[in-house]
């Protein structure tokens, strides 16, 4: 019974401790509650840590209007921000990648632009070298193989070639003169029958308009006398500075038949070390390029102007032979100088001869040109120097808006010569990067990429 008793009291002083521990636990629970909430707690008696301050100011449990709840003891889950440049999309950064590229490029090419601009006479007189040493380079190199020495082969290609094209420039000067007073004769006779039509045409025209017309322009003529004048002076300038063009072309062409090779190394020294391989290789193929340029262009408009001379000759136009003259030089500016020596042929025709003289001039320089477009130019030239009829058109405007006239003649051969390059250097670059690359089992890539035939030694510039 004892024992029992004993028993009894152990339990129910193990059950009086929990409990207090119980209670304990509790209020501390309450106070951290009760601090979150923003309740000033004030320490007590034992048994009642925690117990809030009671009948004070911030006593209160309901919140009030000013009443801020402080900020929760755990962080929130905030996104990072995210990056600016990841935030742009990619279309927008690929274009404001390429415009600001693109505008680097336009300020480079206005840069150069403006610079040829104003040594335009010595850009044009060496360019113009270039193409009269890619003439004249194949003569050099026969004579050197039938053993004269270079500067013998030199002097006698270049005497030759110039000798040649002063005697028809010469030519068509005499031809123009001499038939001066018979071309003026025809032209008034030509007015008169053009006055003739219009006051039996169905348009009603008078002849006292028609007087009233020519008086017009006769007072525009003297009105305008010192600006006439004044252009006359402009044209002295400008003789001038043909001649000084072409003793520039004439001193260029002497020394690229003479020295040209060592003046391409000279030119290649120019350029980085790590770009010259690429150069190197373009340089040949663009002076072949520019070599069946001329010469096709030369065969092309010889047979254009004996073929539309010998028409005008049989219909009986009048300076036959400048008009073919003036049509193969006019040749030298595809499609565009074709068509301004045709009409200007037509025009002649239809003053002295009268419309249908001028139709039939017509149909047979539009046959000419179809032989040429169809015949020609595909058979001689290739698929060397093709550019498509576009490119030609806006070429040639281009170069005549910055050159003028010798700009529209230099532009096509610019633009074939440049197609040219740049297909070698996208070849050569992709044959690079091949040749760079890891093939299997540690071997590097064989060259893949077309290779051209080079250009002999003896025709390079």
């Amino acid at each position: 019974m004892g024992k029992a008793m004993s028993q009894m009291r152990r339990w129910r002083a193990g059950l009086a401790a929990n409990l207090a521990g119980f209670a304990v636990r509790l209020q501390e629970r309450r106070a951290a509650v009760e601090s979150e909430e923003g309740i000033p707690v004030t320490p007590g008696a034992p048994g009642e840590e925690g117990e809030p301050e009671r009948g004070g100011p911030t006593a209160e449990r309901e919140p009030h209007a000013d009443y801020v709840p402080p900020p929760p003891s755990y962080a929130p889950a905030v996104a990072a921000p995210r990056d600016p440049v990841g935030a742009v999309p990619w279309g927008v950064r690929v274009a404001a990648e390429v415009g600001w590229r693109f505008l680097i490029l336009a300020g480079a090419l206005y840069v150069l632009m403006r610079v040829i601009s104003a040594v335009q006479l010595v850009v044009l007189a060496f360019v113009g070298s270039l193409l009269i040493t890619a003439l004249l380079q194949p003569t050099v190199a026969m004579l050197k193989r039938a053993g004269l020495p270079r500067g013998l082969a030199t002097a006698v290609t270049f005497i030759g070639g110039f000798v040649i094209m002063g005697l028809v420039g010469w030519f068509v000067a005499w031809q123009v003169m001499e038939n001066t007073d018979m071309l003026s004769q025809q032209l008034q006779d030509g007015i008169g029958q053009l006055k003739k039509w219009l006051l039996h045409s169905p348009f009603h025209v008078t002849e006292t308009q028609i007087n009233q017309i020519a008086k017009n322009l006769q007072h525009a003529v003297g009105t305008n006398a010192e600006q006439i004048t004044s252009a006359g002076l402009q044209g002295v300038t400008v003789v001038i500075e043909l001649f000084t063009g072409i003793f520039l072309a004439m001193f260029s062409t002497l020394f690229l038949l003479y020295d040209g090779r060592n003046v391409w190394h000279w030119v290649l020294k120019l350029f980085p070390r790590d770009a010259r391989e690429g150069i190197a290789g373009a340089g040949p193929r663009a002076w072949r390029t520019l070599t069946l340029y001329v010469r096709g262009t030369v065969i092309v408009a010889f047979i254009d102007a004996v073929c539309i001379g010998v028409g005008i000759y049989f219909l009986g136009v009048p300076m036959a032979v400048p008009l073919a003259v003036v049509i193969f030089l006019g040749a030298f500016i595809p499609l565009v100088g074709a068509v301004a020596s045709g009409a200007l042929a037509m025009i002649v025709a239809l003053v002295t001869q009268g419309p249908f003289t001028m139709l039939m001039v017509l149909v047979v320089v539009l046959a000419v040109q179809q032989i040429e477009g169809h015949i020609l130019q595909p058979f001689i030239l290739g698929r060397a120097v093709r550019v498509h009829p576009l490119g030609v058109v806006l070429a040639v405007a281009a170069g005549s808006l910055i050159a003028g006239i010798g700009g529209a003649v230099v532009a096509v051969p610019l633009v074939a010569v440049t197609n040219t390059v740049v297909g070698y250097l996208r070849v050569h670059a992709h044959e690079a990067a091949l040749r760079a690359a890891p093939g299997p089992h540690g071997s590097t890539a064989v060259e893949v990429a077309p290779v051209q035939k080079e250009t002999p030694a003896d025709e390079a510039p």
